[in-house]
């Protein structure tokens, strides 16, 4: 049984209790002036009936209507109709109920008293059932809001996930083509890598984050791939401990980062150039440095589809609703990023 409906089942038994209550206290009134069991017996079940009858139809048209702010005059005529209307049936039926000419007279003294009980009962049950299904539509409303901002979530996700893909494919391609000719062992091999990198993309899920040691297995492969591409140019250093290698991380995230470095690293110099990646966990936070050089005479900028520094950023917000999980640093030539994640 959902939540809702084990709320609404808890409701109805408390408004059947409270029916019942009212019905024994009403009986208990009419014994005390006087009456026998059978007539204050009677008296409250026929009072009552109508009574459950409006109060259930007012719950029932709130349930599917709630009146606006100008609209509560006409909630309140309606409640005025419903006891009046209960209070004309309860006229009319006792006395062919019970045939007691003391019993008429005080029928008769006790229906301004009984108009005016139908309306406060009436009157409850309207503000109680306004406040419930106003409460319910509430809840309903940010339910949903919620899983649209879910769903424009995981969309812009994915969106930032696929800027991963296209700039690495095609220079992958491009390499392949060139190595085919004079290096086919290459080439074949670096088929493999590129589609182990791929496969290992496809199976990586925003929602799920993956240790440390398997996102650098995954980073590696990527690695391989570049240095067929660039040779002995390209070198790298990852040091990572045993602590933090089961640190948890967003999946793919450390290499759209190295790629930057490496674009800004290699792309505009012949030398050998070093890519250091450095990771280690402090005070809740895995912190991931990668450093790459970087001669701002040189370099030039590249407008092309990389994922960015920026696509990192958004993508940490997204998943943590942070903007201060990422910083840069240039110092000496050398350009460093520096991630936190949040440890649970």
């Amino acid at each position: 049984m959902s939540t809702s409906s084990t709320l609404f089942s808890k409701l109805n038994l408390a408004f059947a209790t409270g029916g019942l209550a009212w019905t024994a206290l009403q009986i208990y009134i009419i014994h005390s002036f006087g009456f026998d069991w059978y007539t204050a017996a009677t008296d409250s079940v026929v009072s009552v009936v109508p009574l459950a009858a409006a109060c259930w139809l007012i719950d029932n048209n709130l349930r599917y209507y709630q009146p606006g702010k100008g609209s509560y005059i006409n909630l309140f005529i309606w409640c005025v109709v419903l006891a009046g209307v209960c209070t004309f049936t309860v006229r009319w039926a006792l006395p062919m109920l019970v045939a007691d000419s003391n019993y008429t007279g005080f029928l008769r003294q006790s229906l301004i008293i009984r108009l005016f009980t139908n309306f406060m009962a009436i009157g409850w049950m309207a503000m109680i059932s306004l406040i419930w299904y106003v409460q319910q539509d509430q809840k309903e409303n940010e339910r949903r809001k919620t899983e649209a901002e879910q769903l424009a979530r995981d969309a812009e996700l994915y969106n930032l996930r696929q800027q991963l893909q296209p700039h690495f494919l095609f220079n992958s391609l491009n390499s392949i083509n060139a190595l085919i000719g004079f290096k086919p062992d290459e080439a074949r091999k670096m088929i493999h890598q590129l589609s182990d990198f791929l496969r290992g993309t496809l199976k990586k899920d925003d929602q799920k984050q993956v240790p440390l040691k398997e996102e650098l297995e995954h980073l590696n492969l990527y690695l391989d791939i570049e240095k067929v591409r660039f040779g002995h140019r390209l070198q790298t250093e990852i040091s990572c401990d045993d602590k933090c290698s089961e640190a948890m991380l967003p999946p793919l995230l450390l290499q759209p980062i190295v790629e930057n470095a490496i674009k800004f690293g290699l792309y505009d110099t012949t030398g050998e150039v070093t890519i250091s990646i450095r990771a280690e966990v402090e005070d809740k936070y895995l912190v991931v440095v990668v450093q790459n050089p970087y001669d701002q005479q040189t370099a030039r900028p590249r407008h092309g589809t990389g994922f960015g520094v920026s696509g990192i950023q958004r993508r940490l917000y997204l998943l943590f609703a942070r903007n201060d999980l990422v910083e840069t640093y240039q110092n000496d030539d050398i350009f460093t990023i520096m991630i936190k994640i949040p440890q649970a």
